[in-house]
C-alpha cells in the first residue's frame, strides 16, 4: 500500500504534506507553478500505477469469467481484455495527461510485488483461491492509489485556483509569463 510519510523525501510526501499549501498567497508565482508541476507529475505517476492495477484486475476477472463460462483462453483474449478499458467511456477526473510517468519501472515492480508468488504470466494455472486473493489485493491497492490520486488532484486544483486568482486580480500577467519562460524575443 502507498503511504504518505509526513516529512518524507518522496514527491508524494511533499505534495500531500501539511505545509505544501500553506501561505499560498505569499509565495512567488514561480514557486506556485513549480509546486503545481510537481503535483502534476505525481498525479501522472499515480495514474500510471492505477492503469497497471486496472490491467491486472481485468486479467484476473477475465480468467475467472473464462472458468465459469468455459470461454477462450485469456492469452487469446489478452488484446481485447486490455483494450476494453481503453476504449470504454472515460471515468474519473477527465484530466488530460501531458506528462510521462517518471517512475514507470518502480510502479511495475510495485504492482508485481503486491501478489508475491502469484504469476499472472500463467494465470490459467493459478488456483481459484489465488485468483480471488490476487483480485482482492489488486482492488484494495487500486482504491488506495485512487484515493491518493484524488488528494493530489485537489492540491493541483488549489494551486491552479491561486494562480488563476492572481491573473484575475492583475498581480500576474501573461506578458510576465512569456518573459520568464523566454517565449518573447526582445
Amino acid at each position: 500500500m502507498i503511504e504518505v510519510r509526513p516529512g518524507g523525501r518522496r514527491r508524494i510526501d511533499r505534495v500531500l504534506g501539511p505545509g505544501y499549501l500553506s501561505g499560498l498567497g505569499e509565495l512567488p508565482l514561480k514557486v506556485l507553478r513549480e509546486r503545481r508541476d510537481e503535483a502534476a507529475q505525481e498525479e501522472t505517476d499515480l495514474s500510471y500505477l492505477r492503469r497497471l492495477l486496472h490491467a491486472r484486475i481485468d486479467i484476473v476477472r477475465a480468467e475467472q469469467a473464462r472458468r465459469s463460462s468455459g470461454g477462450a483462453s485469456v492469452v487469446d483474449q489478452l488484446a481485447t481484455i486490455l483494450a476494453d478499458n481503453a476504449l470504454g467511456p472515460a471515468a474519473g477526473s477527465g484530466r488530460h495527461q501531458q506528462l510521462e510517468p517518471s517512475r514507470a519501472g518502480e510502479h511495475r515492480r510495485h504492482a508485481e510485488a503486491l501478489i508475491g508468488d502469484t504469476d499472472l504470466t500463467d494465470v490459467e494455472s493459478l488456483s481459484d483461491e489465488k485468483l480471488a486473493s490476487a483480485l482482492d489485493t489488486y482492488a484494495r491497492e487500486e482504491l488506495s492509489v485512487s484515493s491518493f490520486r484524488r488528494e493530489v488532484q485537489g492540491v493541483m486544483d488549489t494551486l491552479n485556483a491561486e494562480i488563476a486568482k492572481r491573473y484575475q486580480q492583475g498581480s500576474a500577467t501573461v506578458d510576465e509569463l512569456l518573459e520568464n519562460e523566454g517565449g518573447r524575443g526582445e
